[in-house]
C-alpha cells in the first residue's frame, strides 16, 4: 500500500518536510516512489505537484492526517480532486480544518 507523508528534511532547528509517495512498509526517511511536494512550515511555503498527486490519489494512495490538511489548504490541488470521485473518499467523515499546525506531526522514534 502507498501513502503520501511527510519526510523530513533540513537542519536542527530548521525542519523542512518533503511531501512523498511512499510504501507503508517504509521508515519515515526511507526511499520513496515520487516526490509529490514540499512543505516549509517556518516560512509557511508549500509546493504542490498536483497532477503527481492525483495521480497516486486514484490509484490508491492514503495520505496522512498532515498531508490531508496541507492538500486541504490547496486551491489547485482541492479543484483537480474535486472533478474526481478521490476527493469524497478523502474528505468523506472528516471535520473541517480550522487551525492547522504542524503540532500535529507525532514525534518519530529516537527523537526528543
Amino acid at each position: 500500500m502507498v501513502k503520501l507523508r511527510l519526510k523530513r528534511c533540513g537542519r536542527k532547528q530548521h525542519a523542512t518536510y518533503r511531501i512523498v509517495a511512499i510504501d507503508v512498509r517504509s521508515r519515515r526517511e526511507g526511499r520513496d516512489l515520487r516526490k509529490v511536494g514540499f512543505y516549509d512550515p517556518i516560512n509557511n511555503q508549500t509546493y504542490l505537484n498536483a497532477p503527481a498527486i492525483v495521480y497516486f490519489l486514484e490509484r490508491g494512495a492514503q495520505p496522512t492526517e498532515t498531508v490531508r490538511d496541507i492538500l486541504k489548504k490547496s486551491e489547485t490541488v482541492q479543484k483537480q480532486l474535486e472533478a474526481t470521485a478521490v476527493f469524497k473518499r478523502i474528505s468523506s467523515n472528516l471535520p473541517p480544518v480550522k487551525n492547522f499546525s504542524m503540532k500535529s506531526i507525532k514525534k518519530g522514534r529516537g527523537e526528543g
